[in-house]
């Protein structure tokens, strides 16, 4: 048996790297403090309604490939994905929202009757963003974040423009249509960041939206965690839950196990897909890398008040996912990075999985997933959440024609408080660190710790970023690092 590595955490940064590990020959045991796997892809179950608490939107169906891929397996071999069509809507007032269809054709014709010329302006943009997604996501973000020279190549030398100009400022100057604008804009929200800081080479994004398209797993994204952690077991890996972290064990500037629930637990290596700041907590002060002064400088993506609501009854005019942007988009942007505060009147998004998947609610009912974007750090009250559902609800109420107060059978909420106990996330953020430009690759916290041999981190507060395929990509990136640094 090789070396052996201690992963804290069971995200799907954590589950990826344990895989690739064990591949390679280590002896891996993957430690998780709560009572179930997934980290902030967990799921929820009640009364047979089934949600995913966390990712919702399976995008770049060609990450998740290429992780199978190198285990010689393919994604089928452990869930089922289909192509949504309509891949989402989105309301502007009442009875008034755009659908989202599942090719880029038929998206053009849809620009084409909003504003006339636009389609024109479309297809170039995306085609631009193409370019970019195969310089991103097959090459790019597949480098470690040691150095600025990764992003040194042929092909970004030619796009160094990109990253001094902004998404918004991109779209808006081809789009009039203040519809279609925000449409375009809306991606980089996965990033975690306002379109007027996004550099414009994260345009990638849109490519993911119109041009590859919007897929759903059959039995919700949870599958996928259990796809991962099935494969894991298969190479080795051994899961253990309710199995809490309380400190990372050194001995002269080397990592040498886990203290968890108070036994002291020795590894060859350590690897923590827990939360980034939380994690250096768990050593000395000396030897963690980034201070609180730096963490506090950080420009973090948001945190999210979510509820999980069961239905009575199908809903209509909605489909599995429906944004909501029928005031001010700016102003909630603000609200979140200007001046952090509640918003007055905030954007929201919905999901309905069974919509598209029978197996995630009794027949002739529906579940919905609720997400409004929060500042993290700001103060999470039952009686806010209470407030905010019902803002919600009525606009819902309002925007989509039908009543669906009396309709509802449960609904549970996750919020700020809960991303701090549940995942132990700096003041309670759901998506890591935005990807602005002073965030971005080797500007972001390092997969290698500089003060303690040994030891590493993955996940959405280190490279590449936030996002479900960022994270699998994260865990492949920390897995070559160990295998560099601290071979068998």
């Amino acid at each position: 048996m090789g070396k052996s590595v201690a992963i804290i955490g069971s995200g799907f940064s954590s589950l990826a790297a344990s895989c690739y590990l064990a591949q390679a020959g280590y002896d891996v045991t993957i430690y998780e403090k709560n009572d179930s796997i997934g980290g902030r892809a967990r799921q929820l179950k009640r009364d047979g309604f089934c949600f995913d608490m966390g990712p919702t939107w399976y995008w770049m169906p060609d990450v998740f490939e290429r992780f199978f891929d190198d285990f010689s397996l393919y994604p089928s071999d452990f869930y089922e994905v289909e192509k949504l069509n309509p891949a989402y809507s989105v309301y502007f007032g009442e009875h008034d929202f755009i659908t989202i269809e599942d090719t880029l054709d038929k998206i053009c014709n849809m620009f084409e009757k909003e504003e006339p010329g636009s389609s024109k302006h479309l297809k170039k943009f995306i085609s631009d963003a193409q370019h970019n997604y195969e310089v991103a996501i097959k090459d790019l973000v597949y480098r470690p974040g040691i150095s600025p020279f990764e992003l040194l190549t042929p092909e970004t030398l030619k796009k160094v423009d990109q990253f001094f100009s902004t998404i918004k400022k991109d779209v808006r100057k081809k789009f009039k249509n203040d519809r279609l604008a925000k449409i375009l804009e809306f991606p980089v929200l996965f990033l975690g960041a306002k379109a007027d800081t996004t550099p414009s080479f994260y345009s990638f994004m849109n490519y993911a939206d119109f041009g590859i398209g919007t897929f759903h797993p059959k039995n919700g994204m949870y599958q996928v965690i259990l796809g991962i952690a099935k494969l894991a077991q298969q190479l080795g890996v051994t899961i253990e839950t309710n199995a809490v972290v309380d400190g990372i064990l050194e001995e002269n500037g080397i990592a040498t196990g886990l203290s968890i629930n108070g036994e002291e637990i020795f590894s060859d290596v350590v690897l923590s897909g827990a939360d980034y700041h939380h994690s250096e907590t768990l050593l000395p002060p000396s030897l963690r890398q980034y201070s609180e002064s730096y963490w506090k400088k950080k420009i973090f993506a948001p945190s999210a008040l979510m509820f999980y609501v069961g239905f009575n009854k199908k809903l209509i005019n909605v489909t599995h996912h429906t944004l909501f942007f029928d005031v001010d988009f700016e102003t909630h942007a603000a609200d979140i990075y200007d001046d952090p505060k509640w918003p007055d009147d905030p954007l929201f998004y919905a999901s309905f999985p069974s919509i598209t998947d029978k197996t995630v609610a009794p027949e002739g009912k529906e579940n919905g997933i609720f997400l409004i974007p929060l500042a993290p750090g700001l103060e999470d009250t039952w009686e806010l959440r209470k407030t905010y559902f019902e803002k919600i609800i009525s606009r819902f109420e309002r925007l989509t024609g039908q009543e669906i107060s009396e309709d509802i059978l449960f609904k549970e909420s996750f919020c700020i408080n809960d991303f701090k106990s549940a995942y132990n996330s700096y003041k309670g953020n759901a998506y890591g660190l935005a990807n602005t430009l002073l965030q971005t690759a080797f500007l972001r916290p390092k997969l290698k710790s500089k003060k303690v041999s040994n030891l590493f981190f993955t996940g959405q507060l280190t490279v590449p970023g936030p996002g479900v395929p960022p994270s699998l990509i994260s865990g492949k990136l920390a897995a070559d690092l160990i295998r560099k640094y601290c071979p068998n």
